[in-house]
């Protein structure tokens, strides 16, 4: 089977998950990655090293920011002179929107955050999960090219060979933007929550011991500082609850669940987290979570392998001096 992979990456930076979806690709025979963007050379070095068999470039000054309208017309093009039969993508907010535009210009659909994949004759039968995570689903899609997009940590991701090289296509940057980049602002968020292999997260316990003698906000922040401290020495990111998200403690990039990240980590610690339905549809795919909550009746505790009923303000250091200990930090 004829299979492309879109390298989805950010000013060069590549999402990870990008990856898992070329190494899924390979299981079914000879992958091609496509990489488009400006100045692009390392990250056609890197999709081979990864193990691409070909490499569909377009390298256009006008592709040096990010717009779905030239990504997708670009994208389409490259589709239609290649002609696979399968196209995977990693789960991101961009891929979502390039798959579904390309798509409608190849008159063709998408199956979006996929976390398995199987022959079925020559159609690709994908695993994804519906109803919020309670229930698995088997589809396929009968047009072609097949769009599928991956969730991130679904698949194993490939060990790059250095020094590996292949054939380069290269192709034109195609479609007229209809935006203008101006500029960028994010803040400093560590660790990707979508690709960490661990992950500290609090929740409205973060902000509430008044043995601190503090307001909400200064025990918030305190809270997230030793969850800070904790996901640093186990090389992790730190995640959040949708309610101190908005009660403005922390930045909603670190959300995770039904409105904010979907993640799947080796390991979740959810400290002061309740457990709410949205929250655990999040942190289904985690291979281990361990609960943290002063209420022993929390809903979390029926997701979590291990819990513990104590105050996280006491518990997390004791923890993050363990882990200090054991790993020799």
């Amino acid at each position: 089977m004829k299979t492309c992979v879109y390298i989805d990456h950010f000013k060069g930076e590549v999402v990870q998950a990008s990856w898992e979806a070329l190494g899924a690709a390979k299981s079914f025979g000879e992958a091609a990655a496509i990489v488009l963007g400006s100045g692009i050379e390392g990250l056609v070095k890197s999709a081979f090293e990864f193990g691409a068999d070909e490499v569909l470039a377009a390298d256009d000054a006008s592709l040096a920011d990010f717009r779905p309208e030239t990504y997708a017309s670009t994208l389409s093009a490259i589709l239609a002179d290649s002609s696979p039969a399968l196209v995977l993508l990693p789960s991101t907010s961009r891929t979502r929107e390039v798959a579904a535009m390309s798509a409608i210009d190849l008159n063709s659909g998408v199956l979006t955050d996929v976390t398995g994949l199987e022959l079925d004759g020559e159609s690709v039968l994908a695993t994804r999960p519906i109803y919020e995570g309670k229930l698995f689903e088997k589809t396929t899609c009968a047009a072609r090219p097949q769009f599928v997009t991956l969730r991130a940590r679904a698949f194993p991701r490939p060990s790059p060979e250095a020094g590996r090289s292949g054939s380069v296509r290269n192709y034109p940057a195609a479609g007229r933007a209809l935006t203008t980049v101006e500029g960028y602002a994010a803040g400093e968020m560590g660790v990707s929550l979508v690709d960490a292999g661990v992950i500290a997260a609090g929740g409205r316990g973060v902000s509430n011991n008044p043995s601190l003698g503090l307001d909400e906000a200064e025990t918030a922040k305190k809270g997230f500082e030793l969850l800070g401290e904790l996901a640093g020495v186990l090389g992790g990111a730190v995640g959040a609850s949708r309610a101190v998200v908005d009660a403005g403690f922390i930045p909603y990039a670190h959300q995770v669940g039904q409105t904010g990240k979907v993640v799947a980590p080796d390991l979740y610690i959810a400290a002061g987290i309740s457990g709410a339905i949205q929250h655990i549809v999040g942190i289904r795919s985690a291979k281990l979570v361990v609960a943290i909550n002063k209420d022993a009746e929390a809903p979390i505790f029926q997701a979590a392998r291990y819990g513990v009923v104590g105050d996280l303000f006491t518990f997390v250091p004791a923890l993050t001096a363990a882990f200090k200990k054991k790993l020799g930090k």
